[in-house]
């Protein structure tokens, strides 16, 4: 059966500078931690992959933890990035609930397109789940969302571009990697499926536009909307040559050429994984 594998964070919404980074910033504030990220200082801790290390890359700068007061005992900085991310994971959702993050263009109609030819659609992230839920309803429905399982948060030992989310999703569901399509936004994203034997889709986005792409099938500036401009092709390695909007024979014929090696020095994840973010 054919599948189609979402990212959450740049793929379903702009989370990133609408919701993401002002979640963060209110979070330092309302901590007390002397912080305000701009968007281009954003851009380079999103090379950090998971909110919770993006968070704990503060405590590299000895002047800011002595200044602010921050704990240097390992327990002592676990526990408090744990609050801090509670804290930041509630922010977001209500931003979400809010309306405060659009929804990526084409990115309903796709999964429904999808969802009603039979393909089996899920959302792989290593945001925290609450978040990633709450985007993915927003985005699709909630009807929708009731028919695309999540895999988020810590339910694996490592973030992207490590594999272990896609080889998870993939082991979890059953699915034939020569049938699964993933759909990511960022370098890190495209790796963590490739290394997992995957081919990839890439929707860029104002963060990400300026990386490098080289391993993914198709890259394009969105998946695109009847009302919206045609997309942007950035590059066609599929041999897909999609019109004004991405549509499933586009995607299908992603699928068709050869897939990227896994990366042999990774292996699958315990299936049981860990608890959520």
């Amino acid at each position: 059966m054919t599948a189609l594998v979402l990212d959450c964070d740049g793929v379903l919404a702009d989370t990133e500078r609408y919701g993401h980074l002002p979640a963060f910033n209110a979070t330092f504030e309302a901590h007390g931690v002397p912080v305000r990220w701009s968007e281009d200082e954003y851009a380079d801790k999103l090379r950090i992959g998971g909110g919770k290390e993006r968070m704990a890359s503060l405590f590299e700068d000895a002047e800011l933890v002595r200044s602010a007061g921050l704990p240097t005992a390992p327990d002592e900085r676990t526990a408090l990035l744990a609050q801090w991310h509670r804290d930041k994971t509630a922010r977001f959702t209500q931003l979400v609930a809010d309306g405060a993050i659009p929804a990526r263009p084409g990115v309903r109609r796709v999964v429904h397109d999808a969802l009603d030819a039979g393909w089996t659609v899920a959302v792989a992230s290593t945001s925290a789940e609450a978040s990633v839920r709450a985007v993915l309803e927003h985005a699709v429905g909630a009807d929708a969302a009731a028919r695309v399982p999540v895999f988020a948060g810590d339910v694996v030992p490592a973030k992207k571009p490590d594999p272990a989310i896609y080889l998870l999703t993939v082991g979890q569901l059953g699915l034939d990697p020569a049938e699964t399509l993933v759909v990511e936004d960022s370098r890190n994203g495209l790796l963590a499926a490739t290394r997992a034997g995957l081919r990839c889709v890439v929707t860029v986005n104002g963060y990400t536009e300026r990386e490098a792409f080289d391993e993914a099938v198709l890259v394009v500036s969105e998946l695109g909307d009847p009302d919206r401009p045609p997309i942007t092709v950035l590059a066609d390695r599929a041999g897909a040559s999609p019109g004004p909007m991405l549509t499933l024979d586009d995607l299908r014929a992603c699928l068709s050429g050869a897939p990227p090696p896994p990366d042999p020095s990774r292996a699958s994840p315990d299936p049981a994984g860990g608890g959520p973010a």
